[in-house]
């Protein structure tokens, strides 16, 4: 491993606090009286109760002036000013405390515990006056510097996507701004949870790793268990099982849950991701779009405090009732097809007219959804239930009571994204059979996503599964709208990521020249070689070790020849 020259005067630093008997990782907790948000908001209404605080955070800045300094602090609400006088911390005659400790061997990014008392800078700046202080974590990372004007604005901020969700942690250390989408995504499910208790409704964990993939049409996840020696997938989604629990005779239950589909990753889609299902017996999907309704304007009030939020360039309203259109009303208004009464090839040479990628392992449910997504989705921007699919596209809902070849599905789309898919649910245990049996030749025509024949399921069927109504949404789709993200990366703690390229290891010498590249992008070659003070045979190898591993080229400019950092 190497270490830049910051983490090795850390480390440093580190043995050093420990020569001085100072643990830098001491076992014993802190006990903290209260926040910095908290004083920020309180003390100058009622003074007296901060006369004596206790927090902890990390360091963010320091003025070092002599006797006395100015740091910043930050905890998980809020950075506060500090102010530490060397007299106050070191009262006896020695001073290694302030002059040494404080000084010399904490940096940015150490967390430490202080007490005080808060008080008013001239300026009328909120601050703490340290009485004692205490590290409590070294850190052995520099953090990047996040540099903020008077006003807020941020320059050389720490923005790379890429480097943000590999090391979300510090994401969430120099951009704290970037905890208020996770507050609001816990505040998404605390309020649901909190609607489905007060209904009576039971929360609910089903198996992840199951024996058949069912539930939806999707590509699994397929691993193995040696002890069975049987070949497991992770769900796709929990349906079929709660509908067991249903048939069991529980009335309604619910589960927050990951679900797991081995597909494209994009702007909108990771391979595990967080779904609500919930079921209720003895409703419909008449009386699940209202509820809907009802829910998402619940949602986005206790997330936002308003049923109206702004998404990207659209202001988008939560508010009910929202429009209701069949998917084929839907296709037929924005291409002029009526998907229902072609044919399965007349659209297979429809959708190669309009330049959409198909194939023959597509049946007519596949290619009416691959229509629908191309040319329908993009113009469903306020919540918009697209309903009544044909009965090829849904193999667990129960058919339509009043119109033939239909089901009683919808889907909820906002922003030209589907973010919940409902059922009246399909009960009748032949019918199913029928509809898997289709499904089992959808997969023999080579359709990967084609449900699998899930016979146990049938077996609770037949039992008896009262009218019911069940649906998914999307828990991360509906958090990036809430908080006005475009990508579903920045609304995961920990989104999936491409395996990290390793810097290759290099020779010291061509590692030395690399420091200087790091700490000034692009340097003019001969001054780059007075600072090196290589000989040209030295220079030389170092150079080229750099430009074969990719980590620097050397480009010609009107004053002549440059190593640019790659």
């Amino acid at each position: 491993m190497q270490l830049s020259e910051q983490e090795l005067l850390r480390r440093q630093k580190r043995e050093e606090l420990m020569a001085l008997g100072i643990d830098p990782y001491p076992a014993e907790g802190f006990s903290t009286n209260t926040t910095i948000r908290d004083i920020l908001m309180h003390w100058k209404h009622n003074k007296f109760d901060f006369k004596d605080v206790s927090v902890a955070g990390r360091l963010m800045s320091f003025r070092i002036m002599g006797s006395a300094s100015f740091a910043e602090i930050q905890d998980e609400t809020a950075r506060i000013q500090i102010y530490i006088r060397r007299d106050d911390i070191c009262p006896e005659e020695d001073k290694t405390l302030y002059n040494t400790v404080f000084k010399k061997l904490l940096d940015i990014g150490d967390i430490i515990g202080i007490n005080g008392y808060c008080f008013e800078t001239q300026t009328g700046e909120i601050s703490i006056h340290v009485r004692s202080f205490k590290l409590l974590s070294k850190s052995l990372k520099p953090l990047p510097i996040v540099k903020r004007d008077d006003e807020g604005n941020i320059y050389d901020g720490f923005t790379d996507p890429e480097q943000r969700f590999r090391q979300r942690y510090v994401d969430l250390i120099v951009n704290p701004e970037n905890r208020e989408i996770f507050v609001k995504r816990a505040k998404i499910i605390s309020t649901m949870r909190q609607i489905f208790d007060n209904k009576g409704w039971l929360e609910v964990e089903t198996p992840i790793l199951q024996p058949i993939h069912g539930g939806a049409a999707a590509r699994p996840f397929v691993t193995h268990h040696n002890t069975l020696d049987i070949p497991l997938y992770l769900r796709i989604a929990n349906e079929l099982y709660l509908k067991r629990l249903i048939v069991g005779g529980f009335d309604g239950v619910y589960e927050f849950g990951k679900m797991f589909r081995n597909e494209g990753m994009d702007r909108t889609h990771n391979p595990e991701y967080t779904a609500l299902e919930f079921y209720v017996a003895y409703k419909d999907y008449t009386w699940m779009m209202q509820f809907t309704e009802e829910l998402l304007e619940k949602v986005a009030f206790a997330v936002n405090e308003d049923t109206k939020f702004t998404f990207g360039e659209n202001v988008i309203d939560f508010q009910g009732p929202y429009p209701k259109l069949s998917i084929i009303e839907a296709i037929e208004k924005h291409t002029g097809i009526n998907v229902d009464s072609a044919t399965e090839e007349e659209l297979r040479t429809q959708c190669k007219a309009w330049g959409m990628e198909v194939d023959d392992t597509m049946g007519k449910a596949k290619l009416i959804d691959e229509i629908f997504g191309e040319k329908v989705e993009d113009h469903l921007i306020q919540p918009t239930f697209i309903i009544d699919y044909p009965v090829e596209m849904s193999p667990l809902t129960k058919k339509h009571r009043s119109k033939p070849g239909l089901v009683e599905r919808f889907e909820l789309f906002v922003n030209g994204k589907e973010i919940a898919n409902a059922y009246s649910e399909l009960n009748d245990p032949l019918d199913q059979r029928e509809r898997f049996e289709e499904q089992l030749r959808l997969a023999e025509r080579g359709d990967e996503e084609a449900m699998a024949l899930d016979e146990d399921f049938i077996r609770a069927l037949e039992y008896g599964m009262p009218p019911t109504a069940g649906i998914g949404i999307g828990i991360d789709r509906l958090t990036m709208m809430l908080t006005n993200n475009a990508s579903i990366q920045e609304v995961l703690f920990f989104p999936q990521m491409r395996p990290e390229k390793k810097a290759p290891a290099v020779s010291e010498d061509a590692k030395a020249v690399l420091d200087l590249l790091n700490a000034s992008p692009v340097i003019a070659l001969e001054e780059l070689k007075t600072q090196t003070g290589f000989s040209n045979k030295k220079w030389d190898t170092a150079i080229k070790e750099l430009t074969r591993n990719g980590l620097a080229k050397v480009e010609k400019n009107g004053e002549g020849l440059t190593v640019n950092l790659v």
